[in-house]
């Protein structure tokens, strides 16, 4: 079954989401949290496969809802974006606020990382300024207690006034505790509270405001916090009000001169709009302090071998770099040997059907062209895109959730951060980087994680540097048949995965010099700080990998992937079986643009493979090989050593099978990736640089490539 609620965008507010309950007696419960807390655990714990994602309206930040019953009551859980503050200086925080103000949650769960509960107060501390229905959850309480570090909820409910439970979000066990508070704290009537005391002159200030933001209360937006944002000049804020219908109470001449009157105060006391958020932080941090040192005890105990020894090793500089290739050559190893049988029995059992829909156009008495079209066209391209594109992502992209469960892939991020510091780009552009090795189109939707935009802007311009599973196909076939051997054992295909790991190093060189260069001309700017927490290592999920894995990623890239593929089959078909003068069009093209592909050490077949593989690089290859034997359909072209033998027979050298791989790995993005980008930029002139950029390398490598070769006479 599927969720029930579902996530509507208002004309009041685009960050607003509206859940619509199936029944008014539903309760809305908004989960927050810190990132790498255990938040998603206990989400998928409570919910199971009763969620449904998305984005908020308005906003390229995912949403997730989710539903469970707890004593004959429906409660719609919605998972907030990880954040470590409410203080609104990204998209994520900025979602979470605006939810917890304007979206009513009958109640909050905070989830906060018991090894570390003295950061995680902080945002404990904020939600309460703005709901009393709060619920403070512990989680990874094991953890905690093996590193020595004892917490006594009991004090810290005291101390807090609101339920506070522990919990194991991976054992359903320990979640009854929390879902019995989340029940009863759903049922108490709104009441604003005072959590943090701050300094006197701002209190004197906020005292100044709340008479004058009574309509706020009734709109359940705690009045002394909303006077604490208006003396910060949080816009965002105020504009998400304005949007409303009936926030007139804002403009009216009372609040203003009061707000005036606080804002001059404040400065008399030298607390100006640049220090008065360093006060209020400041303020926020002694208060989890004070907590902490009642509730919180520390044994001490030494260090854990996986906690430091394991990080000494993974995240050293001599050490680091190389266990980076050595891993990748590895999950490129196992994409490679693992998906050879099951890409064959796929198309096998694909390309074996399409006698069956053959025979059913038969008994229709369909026309010849529709057939042909369809079949020959439309049918063939899909399903080998299918069988070519499934087993691998199928294969990398568990993997590559594996690392993220498991703890490494924030590692990967930080071993990473230098050279991108480097090139005055963010560190977490690493992890849109790694996402763009399963597709590009996921890696640029992973750009969202960064916050400052013109750093964004730069981690989506350079994601196609690196290749995607689309084309490790021609890669492979390519590395195989030229350098590695055709033979198929483990010596081969290790060989196979040792090249295509030095073709992926120099993506990744690439993506370092285009991102200097993108950052010193049309994107100049310093470097953004940013927060990288290094979460523990677990023990991973293996069912959970697997559904967001092949579900989250695999399923739907190759859905986008396959539907491109339908009007590229069109194309194709009415190319090679459209003739004029006893040429098909195919073949004609291929003539036209034959003299500037040999400036790049190529001929004109395989850039007119390269252009038709637009919607999907999987094609490339059968494209090329349908044109040397001239046939009208896509062609299957056997085996390696069969392909070798027509490769060379047109005319293939190692220098073209060189200029290949390299215009293979730099060209322009496939459309999905494509229509990613403008979707994540909203800019045709972006997506056009986007294009453009990795093109242009690819060209220019081969040309001077092929030029240098012709001058030593080789």
């Amino acid at each position: 079954m599927g969720l029930t609620s579902h996530s509507t965008g208002t004309k009041a507010m685009d960050t607003e989401l509206t859940v619509q309950k199936q029944h008014p007696d539903d309760r809305v419960i908004a989960l927050a949290g810190n990132p790498n807390v255990g938040k998603s655990t206990i989400f998928n714990s409570l919910t199971g496969m009763k969620q449904h994602t998305g984005n908020w309206p308005g906003k390229t930040v995912a949403n997730a809802q989710g539903r469970y019953t707890d004593h004959g009551q429906t409660f719609i859980l919605v998972d907030l974006p990880g954040t470590y503050s409410l203080m609104a200086h990204s998209a994520e925080e900025e979602v979470a606020r605006n939810f917890l103000c304007f979206g009513h949650p009958d109640a909050v769960v905070v989830v906060c990382d018991a090894s570390c509960l003295e950061r995680n107060l902080n945002l404990v501390l904020q939600t309460m300024e703005i709901s009393s229905r709060v619920v403070v959850c512990i989680n990874l309480i094991d953890e905690a207690r093996r590193k020595g570090i004892c917490t006594d909820p009991e004090r810290l409910s005291e101390r807090l006034g609101i339920p506070v439970v522990t919990t194991v979000g991976r054992d359903r066990r320990s979640l009854p505790a929390l879902t019995e508070a989340v029940r009863k704290a759903a049922a108490l009537p709104p009441a604003f509270t005072a959590p943090v005391l701050y300094p006197a002159p701002i209190e004197e200030a906020v005292s100044l405001l709340i008479p004058f933001l009574s309509q706020a209360g009734e709109r359940q937006i705690n009045p002394r916090w909303l006077a604490l944002r208006l003396l910060e000049a949080d816009d965002s804020l105020t504009e998400a009000i304005r949007s409303c219908p009936d926030s007139g109470f804002l403009e009216t001449p009372a609040l203003q001169d009061a707000l005036c009157q606080a804002r001059t105060m404040l400065a008399e006391y030298g607390i100006g709009p640049e220090t008065f958020r360093d006060r209020i932080t400041a303020s926020l941090i002694r208060r989890a302090e004070e907590l902490c040192a009642e509730a919180v005890h520390y044994r001490q105990d030494p260090c854990t071998f996986r906690d430091w020894k394991l990080d000494r090793l993974l995240t050293g500089r001599r050490i680091g770099y190389p266990a980076m290739i050595l891993l990748l050559v590895f999950l490129l190893w196992l994409t490679i040997t693992g998906a050879n049988y099951p890409s064959q029995a796929l198309s096998e059992l694909l390309f074996g059907f399409q006698e069956i829909l053959s025979r059913l156009f038969c008994l229709l008495r369909a026309p010849a062209w529709l057939h042909d079209l369809l079949i020959s066209g439309v049918y063939r391209v899909v399903a080998w895109v299918v069988s070519v594109m499934l087993p691998p992502m199928a294969i990398f992209f568990p993997l590559f959730t594996l690392l993220e469960d498991v703890g490494y892939l924030p590692r990967l991020a930080y071993n990473l951060d230098r050279p991108f510091q480097c090139c005055h780009a963010c560190g977490k552009q690493a992890l849109c980087m790694a996402m763009g090795f399963g597709c590009n189109a996921a890696g640029v939707t992973g750009c969202r994680i960064i916050d400052s935009p013109r750093e964004r802007l730069l981690a989506i311009l350079t994601n196609s540097f690196v290749p995607c599973n689309g084309r490790f196909p021609t890669l492979i076939a390519l590395i195989a048949i030229f350098f590695a051997g055709i033979g198929g054992g483990f010596c081969s295909t290790l060989l196979s995965a040792f090249f295509l790991t030095l073709a992926i190093l120099l993506g990744i060189g690439m993506t370092f010099a285009v991102t200097w260069l993108l950052s010193v001309t049309w994107l100049r700017g310093v470097p953004s700080a940013f927060t990288l927490e290094l979460p523990p290592y677990r023990k991973p999920q293996i069912g959970s990998v697997l559904v967001r894995s092949v579900f989250d990623r695999t399923l739907f890239v190759l859905g986008r992937a396959a539907a491109v593929a339908v009007p590229a089959g069109v194309l194709i078909w009415c190319m090679a079986n459209i003739h004029t003068g006893g040429t098909n069009l195919l073949s004609l093209c291929a003539s036209f643009l034959d003299p500037f592909a040999r400036l790049m050490g190529l001929d004109g077949v395989i850039l007119i493979a390269f252009l038709l593989g637009f919607p999907a690089n999987e094609i490339v290859m059968p494209i090329i090989f349908m044109a040397y034997l001239t046939q009208g359909t896509l062609t299957e072209p056997g085996s390696l050593a069969s392909m070798k033998h027509l490769l060379l027979s047109n005319g293939w050298t190692l220098h073209t099978a060189l200029c290949t791989i390299l215009f293979s790995l730099f060209h322009w993005p496939c459309s999905t990736t494509l229509l990613t980008v403008h979707k994540e930029t909203k800019s045709l002139r972006w997506t056009a640089v986007a294009a453009l950029l990795p093109t242009a390398a690819g060209m220019l490598l081969c040309m001077l490539y092929t030029g240098i070769r012709r001058l030593l006479f080789l």
